[in-house]
């Protein structure tokens, strides 16, 4: 691999002394680096480096999906589970990527679609939450057109396995293997005695409808993909989730399985 591009998270690196640094031993080494303050990316790109934490390499997967590209983190945050390169290995990483030592791996991401043609693509996760009221929002939730339950609930988390280590644990669902074929359904603070996450066929279409308040007021709630791109729902509204044809292409350089990447974070924590 010798032609790369670098996008940075400035808040992480503001002066962009590692990015710079990053550059110029690429360069050293006979390859070419481009960064994305400088243009925007060449068709020929092999490799994206993304440098800032796991949030920053989500937005760099999904505004560059079109492209095709493969990507890889190097860590300035803090968890880092997408993240795999540390700034005390990165040279040593680079070398490898040179000499074309990595493998890649193929992240399923959701499509989801709202009734007024909207849609948008998350690689983490779908959220469905209460907008602006701290009252519990009434939705039903339906897989491949049959009724699963009704919710009175702060939300519902669709998550795929890449996603099941960020909101999705934090909310008590469960850890999965990341490259695993399955969707999470995850209740947030439901109000009833059921509130155990559900483990979904990727096959499966998950359709969340929003219910009525007491006295029936009308619900409004948001949809939120990966965290960001909120777009508002009411009552009546069906938000249409499935996994998504685009996958995510993560090198990676580590023989570091997953379990001891987990072990590792958590017990960092």
């Amino acid at each position: 691999m010798d032609k790369f591009y670098v996008i940075t998270n400035n808040t992480k690196d503001e002066k962009y002394e590692v990015t710079k640094a990053i550059k110029k031993y690429i360069e050293e080494k006979g390859k070419r680096c481009i960064l994305e303050s400088e243009q925007s990316i060449p068709s020929d790109t092999q490799g994206v480096l993304v440098i800032g934490g796991d949030g920053t390499l989500i937005q760099a997967a999904r505004e560059l999906l079109d492209k095709k590209v493969q990507l890889i983190g190097i860590n300035l945050g803090t968890l880092g589970y997408l993240t795999e390169i540390e700034m005390q290995t990165v040279y040593p990483a680079l070398d490898k990527l040179f000499a074309d030592e990595y493998t890649v791996e193929e992240r399923m991401m959701l499509r989801g679609s709202l009734p007024n043609g909207k849609e948008n693509i998350a690689l983490n996760d779908i959220i469905v939450t209460r907008y602006s009221s701290l009252r519990l929002i009434s939705f039903r939730v339906y897989v491949n057109g049959e009724l699963l339950n009704t919710y009175q609930a702060d939300g519902m988390i669709i998550s795929t396995p890449t996603g099941s280590t960020a909101y999705n644990l934090s909310a008590g669902g469960p850890v999965v293997e990341p490259t695993a074929s399955l969707i999470v359904l995850t209740p947030i603070c439901s109000h009833a005695l059921n509130t155990s996450s559900i483990i979904l066929s990727v096959e499966d279409e998950i359709i969340i409808e929003m219910g009525n308040r007491r006295e029936n007021e009308v619900e409004e709630a948001v949809v939120a993909f990966d965290g960001t791109d909120v777009l508002k729902v009411r009552t009546g509204d069906r938000i249409r989730v499935k996994k998504a044809d685009e996958t995510m292409k993560l090198m990676k350089i580590n023989q570091v399985s997953f379990l001891e990447t987990l072990r590792r974070k958590m017990k960092g924590n």
